[in-house]
């Protein structure tokens, strides 16, 4: 079938089985094709695709309401919704998201990049259906991974609870990004393997109707032992006592098993749980073949063997820095512990794993009690290093404030893809974390200029024991710098000056500073002369400097790959105000207020203003007195 001719998926209603496989045949031979040039998540996408098909031939979206938690699987209900024909500009700049988008499609009802927030949000569609005396199926579909995310757990004894009209659809593929863990996991194992509930009640309920009467010993417990069966079939059957109707295990790529479920949850009144088994990157064998997760998103790949295409890169993975370091210190070190929610593979926590396995801590898709066991391991005088992506970091603000902050422990925290990550767009840009932890007393907040002061700065944070501390990184690689054997501590709250200059002073971090410096080479070159200083201590500044900087009475430029409101900036522009340098010219260079949208790094800062030729152009403005550029 011409994919690309798809408009709607009305069309679905008149396929036979046979056009339903060969439907999914071409989806998955698309999805394979397209992905393998830009990227995207391949293997929880070629897992959904009969369900997909099942799902919108049984209901009407948008009547029906689809709810994709995470967003991670969306890309087959995209297609079936008429965007085939934007594939190629999957994840690029000004090009198809790669999570449900509301302005996208009237099929998109619910915007996701985290996970567990779809039962929530299913539940506020109920009741306002309910409320506007309306009839419509509200589906949310969750993974197993996503289903251990205590807001997932919250929600679903809301519902049970509430007895709604919902259908939720978990689907199993016993994987989120990396296999999951928990005991929730464990208890999905055990339905995988216990048959189906549904259906072997059913014909105990028929066969107990067939017998003759033979006294009211019988018919008093026919009742109780059919409810029984559930405990006979299926050990500990938890979604029956949340209060949902259990039906499954469904194989998640038979049509005949999912169309008969659907149509059996279409007709249950209360809330009703499907559990689908999926297979992960099923119909392309090295996805299915996949234990670790490297194939639940990946960039481009060669289709005929499944290698990636590598991007050259000079030094090594940030991720892979910080870990390493951390698990090079914990040989030294038997209190050093790590903590990850459901990213081992992402923070390249794995070499640790391997040889600190007692040591590791993988707690799931639950930031917050990933933060709060940090913090409770900090009370015993351990050192536990907190490996988070800076959006999910978010996540767990109350258990920073509180859990770690509050009462001062010696928590290192890994701030992971800080700063614009690019393709997954708005709900996973690392530009908030700044704005949020600056604010909160007892932080330490860090980001080094390159991957040997990353190691400096690893190890300044395992040795600090005054309080919490966290070290900002970027995604992507170091830029290659000669590697000290011997690691150092940094001064907490010291800058340092990398280049000097008398008319303007440019002070950045991080990944903005060889913007910065290929500035102040131009604008040295045009007769203006700038300091370049590598502000590495967002909090606490480095008062001394500063105090240096502005009696000086030169015009000094902040420049952030972070949100500007609250910000480091904002930091710079208090410490001015409340030590009275009420002439000091201070202007800032960073994120607006806005969230930014998928695309290239590069094409996000030029969309932005935030680029070396922006840099020169506000030097020049604040520096009137000097000659302009030609």
């Amino acid at each position: 079938m011409d994919l690309l001719t798809i408009k709607d998926p009305s069309f679905l209603k008149n396929m036979n089985k046979q056009e339903l496989e060969a439907l999914s045949q071409d989806i998955r031979e698309f999805l394979i094709q397209k992905l393998s040039v830009t990227g995207g998540h391949i293997g929880p996408n070629l897992g959904v695709v009969e369900l997909t098909i099942a799902l919108h031939r049984e209901l009407n979206s948008p009547e029906d309401k689809f709810l994709w938690d995470v967003g991670h699987q969306s890309y087959v209900h995209k297609i079936l919704t008429g965007r085939a024909g934007q594939f190629d500009t999957l994840r690029q700049y000004k090009g198809l998201c790669g999570f449900p988008k509301m302005s996208e499609s009237e099929h998109d009802v619910w915007e996701t990049g985290h996970s567990s927030t779809s039962l929530s949000a299913a539940m506020g569609m109920a009741i306002a259906r309910d409320l506007k005396k309306e009839k419509s199926h509200i589906v949310p579909i969750i993974g197993d991974g996503a289903l251990t995310g205590g807001m997932a757990l919250e929600a679903l004894n809301h519902i049970g609870h509430a007895k709604k009209d919902i259908m939720v659809v978990l689907n199993d593929n016993e994987m989120s990004i990396a296999p999951n863990v928990g005991a929730l996991h464990n208890v999905l194992s055990q339905l995988r393997t216990a048959g189906k509930y549904n259906k072997a009640k059913d014909e105990l309920e028929y066969l107990l109707k067939k017998i003759p009467a033979v006294g009211g010993k019988l018919a008093a417990t026919a009742e109780r032992v059919k409810d029984s069966l559930k405990y006979l079939l299926v050990s500990g059957m938890f979604f029956e006592e949340m209060g949902f109707t259990y039906l499954g295990p469904i194989d998640g790529h038979n049509f005949d098993d999912l169309i008969e479920n659907i149509r059996y949850a279409k007709k249950t009144s209360g809330p009703v749980l499907l559990h689908v088994i999926t297979k992960k990157g099923k119909g392309y064998k090295p996805a299915e073949q996949d234990k670790v997760g490297n194939w639940h998103g990946t960039g481009p790949y060669k289709i005929e063997t499944g290698a990636f295409v590598k991007t050259t890169a000079s030094g090594p993975a940030w991720s892979s820095l910080v870990s390493e370091t951390v698990r090079k210190l914990a040989r030294e070190d038997e209190r050093i512990v790590a903590i990850t929610p459901a990213m081992p593979v992402g923070s390249k926590l794995e070499g640790f794993a391997s040889e600190f396995p007692d040591r590791m801590f993988d707690v799931g898709i639950a930031e917050q009690h990933a933060a709060t066991v940090a913090a409770g391991l900090a009370t015993q005088e351990m050192k536990p290093f907190l490996a988070i992506y800076s959006t999910f970091l978010q996540r767990a603000y109350d258990q920073v404030l509180h859990d770690i902050c509050r009462p001062n422990l010696n928590v290192f925290i890994g701030i992971d893809r800080a700063g614009l990550v690019g393709a997954d767009g708005e709900t996973h840009q690392g530009v908030f974390d700044i704005s949020f932890l600056r604010n909160l007393p007892n932080i330490v907040l860090m980001m080094p200029k390159d991957e040997n002061e990353g190691q400096h700065m690893v190890n300044t944070a395992i040795h600090y024991n005054d309080g919490p501390i966290a070290m900002r990184y970027p995604r992507g690689n170091g830029y290659g710098v000669p590697m000290d054997e011997e690691l150092k501590i940094i001064p907490i709250g010291t800058w340092e000056e990398l280049k000097a200059g008398n008319d303007a002073a440019i002070l950045t971090f991080g990944t903005t500073i060889p913007m910065a410096m290929e500035a102040a080479k131009t604008l040295e070159k045009q007769g203006i002369s700038v300091a370049v200083v590598n502000a590495r201590f967002i909090k606490p500044l480095d008062e001394d400097m500063l105090h240096s900087l502005l009696q000086k009475k030169i015009p000094i430029l902040t420049i952030e790959e972070t949100m500007l409101e609250g910000g480091f900036g904002s930091a710079v522009l208090e410490f001015a105000h409340d030590h009275n340098y009420q002439t000091a010219v201070i202007d800032r260079m960073g994120i607006p207020d806005k969230f930014i949208e998928h695309g290239s790094v590069n094409k996000l800062l030029e969309e932005i203003h935030l680029t070396t030729d922006d840099v020169i152009t506000k030097i020049v403005s604040m520096t009137p007195q000097k000659q302009k550029r030609a």
